[in-house]
């Protein structure tokens, strides 16, 4: 008799599983356009290029529900260039995302290759994250708000939905032997959508950053610290042992008028840590802050307008560097699933900063994702066509 009951419990769990409900789902996005740049390395460019508006990709994302309210997920994404085919991010398979993790009613916790908080929580509410794309980022993405730099070897825990109410955090292994903070990440973040009111923080520290393996150094094969960044806004301060975001964004809506705030707060800790600075054990620190806004014209017509305006550390009585930017930005949508857009960026240099060797010089624009100006303006346009599917 106890055996029998035995064999049809243990069917039971059987059948429980094998009825389970699974879904794998295919997605992805497929961004091309023209652009022109005034002063690329000191020559007007045109070109074409991939992904500016949103990262062209293809990913995998699915679930199983395990019953009682927990289910398993993961997903694996992937980015490409669609001007020639080639991987994106260093040219790793699944470069942009890849993780697997567990979700029930007291959160999600996830594992493998993802986002911090601070580009969960707070990066939304960056003009370059909705209409404008990465070249209306801040300058060099400074602060990581559209997502620069992803995680490796990270544990995430993201809350359920409290009334509005959402947090979570993470924290990356540093994978260095005898080094136990070398290349580790944490962060921390929570935002609130209640109506027409949203708002996010977000905290983000990486130690040894230009390392190998660090956060801005962990997307390809570069193996050379100094030239994890190439941005000339702040390569110079990249051998810092630590750097730092405070970042907080808020957005009103009324009616089909919605307006942007976000503020960020940089710091480069003990300078000449990762490699050989003449700035050694100094700090540098970065304010940036942006007002946004954008309107539905009609169902299918969207404008938008930014300011951000970014303010450097001074540097052994030099004046500090500031880099004033605007972006403008019209979308037209197709379809749910196709449009058009129209995304210009102008930026505008002042002061002094420092370059990868270590030499202060005077500050140059540099628009995110181009090749820097030679002179102290920059300004680029770009008409392109989205996809998504």
């Amino acid at each position: 008799m106890k055996k029998s009951l035995l064999a049809l419990a243990a069917l039971g769990a059987f059948a429980g599983v094998a009825h389970a409900q699974s879904s794998v789902t295919l997605y992805g996005i497929v961004d091309v356009g023209i652009n022109m740049n005034t002063n690329s390395g000191g020559k007007h460019l045109y070109n074409m290029s991939s992904g500016v508006l949103q990262g062209s990709r293809f990913g995998l994302r699915g679930t199983e529900d395990l019953g009682g309210g927990l289910k398993a997920l993961f997903v694996l994404e992937n980015g490409f260039d669609t001007t020639n085919g080639k991987l994106g991010q260093g040219g790793l398979m699944f470069g942009r995302q890849a993780y697997v993790g567990l979700s029930s009613h007291f959160g999600t916790v996830t594992l493998g290759r993802q986002y911090d908080s601070v580009v969960d929580y707070v990066g939304p509410f960056e003009s370059g994250d909705q209409w404008g794309g990465y070249i209306a980022a801040h300058p060099g993405d400074i602060d990581n708000f559209n997502n620069a730099y992803r995680t490796n070897n990270t544990v995430k825990y993201t809350s359920a939905n409290y009334g509005g109410l959402t947090f979570g955090g993470t924290y990356s292994f540093g994978g260095q032997a005898g080094n136990f903070s070398g290349n580790q990440i944490w962060s921390l973040g929570a935002g609130y959508n209640n109506g027409p009111l949203q708002l996010g923080v977000g905290y983000l520290n990486a130690r040894t950053p230009a390392a190998t393996g660090g956060l801005f150094n962990n997307g390809g094969t570069t193996t050379a610290a100094a030239a994890a960044v190439t941005t000339p806004v702040y390569a110079g301060f990249a051998s810092a042992n630590t750097y730092q975001v405070i970042g907080a964004g808020g957005a009103y809506t009324f009616g089909a008028a919605t307006i942007g705030l976000t503020y960020s707060n940089i710091q480069f800790g003990n300078l000449g840590k990762t490699y050989a600075s003449p700035f050694t054990g100094q700090k540098a620190t970065f304010n940036n802050g942006e007002i946004n806004f954008k309107y539905q014209l009609t169902p299918a017509l969207l404008v938008g307008a930014a300011y951000d305006y970014t303010r450097g550390t001074q540097i052994e009585g030099n004046s500090r560097a500031q880099y004033h930017q605007g972006a403008l930005g019209v979308d037209y949508f197709l379809s749910k699933r196709t449009d058009v857009y129209l995304v210009g960026v102008y930026q505008h240099a002042l002061g002094d900063t420092v370059n990868t060797a270590g030499q202060v010089v005077t500050a140059t624009a540099a628009i995110n994702g181009l090749t820097g100006s030679t002179t102290n303006n920059q300004f680029t346009a770009r008409i392109g066509i989205r996809h998504k599917f």
